[in-house]
């Protein structure tokens, strides 16, 4: 593979818009075990959030699934591959990238938790605040 073709290569699998319209492979090879992709992020995405009893096994798939993107990206920047054997480990590349934006879009964001936070505080002054108003103690309900 030329210099050019590589370059244009690790390109396309760092565009942020790469994996729009990206398939999740069926299967792919991961630290040399076939792991049923496609299958296993549609089963985790079932759920609005990973639930208990799959989240090791998620947080798993995800650390293996960032360390083989990195490989087959250094296979790209520093193997000595042909042209098509780039643009195959570039399409799994973006197909695993897809993968992971799919796991890591479950479960409440950052700003979905601080809004829930943000509630709780809410809550607990407004109740302070009724307490105050009506003179009535902390815990006991009585009026003082």
């Amino acid at each position: 593979m030329r210099e050019f073709e590589r370059k244009q290569l690790l390109e396309r699998v760092d565009r942020e818009t790469a994996t729009v319209g990206a398939s999740i492979p069926d299967e792919v090879d991961v630290q040399g075990e076939t792991l049923e992709l496609a299958s296993f992020v549609f089963e985790v995405k079932r759920h609005d959030t990973v639930p208990a009893d799959l989240q090791a096994e998620v947080k798993q798939a995800k650390r293996l699934l960032r360390r083989e993107r990195m490989e087959r990206v250094e296979r790209i920047e520093d193997g000595d591959i042909t042209r098509e054997e780039g643009e195959r480990e570039a399409e799994v590349v973006i197909g695993l990238d897809r993968a992971l934006h799919a796991l890591e879009s479950l479960g409440p964001t950052d700003l979905e938790a601080e809004q829930e936070a943000q509630d709780r505080m809410d809550k607990k002054r407004w109740f302070s605040f009724l307490q105050d108003a009506l003179g009535k103690d902390d815990n006991t309900g009585v009026s003082r």
